[in-house]
């Protein structure tokens, strides 16, 4: 093997269980369920140490994560409740949110990016897309 290999995929069946209960102690705390690392290593039914020990080394592998990711770029009219209408399209079309970026806006119009996960959605993405361009205030609407 090559010194230079910073990272291996391995089934976590094959691992010491303290693995996957330091990824859970990790989890309690991004939750609020933990509030102190101590905590969150008692909760997982872990040593303290065995905690600071892995914690920075050991993440959750989601292989949904880099999958049906959208991001729509759309130019709003500046006025209430465009963005609020935005949001809620894409919350019926079951997408679940992952950012918004709200540039200031300029000559009546806001530039936004939202990034999407689709893989619960009930639309496809071309669906979605026409959805957002069909929005009273949507001046523009693209997707990548």
């Amino acid at each position: 093997m090559t010194d230079n290999v910073k990272f291996l995929l391995v089934d976590a069946q094959v691992l010491p269980e303290v693995f996957t209960k330091v990824v859970q102690a990790k989890m309690y705390l991004a939750q609020g369920k933990a509030k102190s690392s101590s905590q969150a290593a008692q909760m997982a039914d872990i040593s303290r140490s065995a905690f600071y020990k892995y914690k920075d080394s050991v993440y959750l592998y989601d292989e949904r994560m880099n999958e049906n990711i959208v991001t729509f770029y759309l130019t709003l009219e500046d006025r209430p409740g465009v963005l609020s209408s935005l949001l809620g399209e894409l919350y019926q079309a079951g997408a679940n949110i992952i950012t918004v970026n709200q540039n200031i806006p300029v000559d009546g119009v806001a530039l936004v990016s939202v990034s999407v996960r689709t893989s619960s959605a009930s639309l496809s993405r071309s669906e979605i897309l026409e959805k957002l361009e069909a929005l009273d205030g949507i001046v523009e609407a693209k997707a990548i």
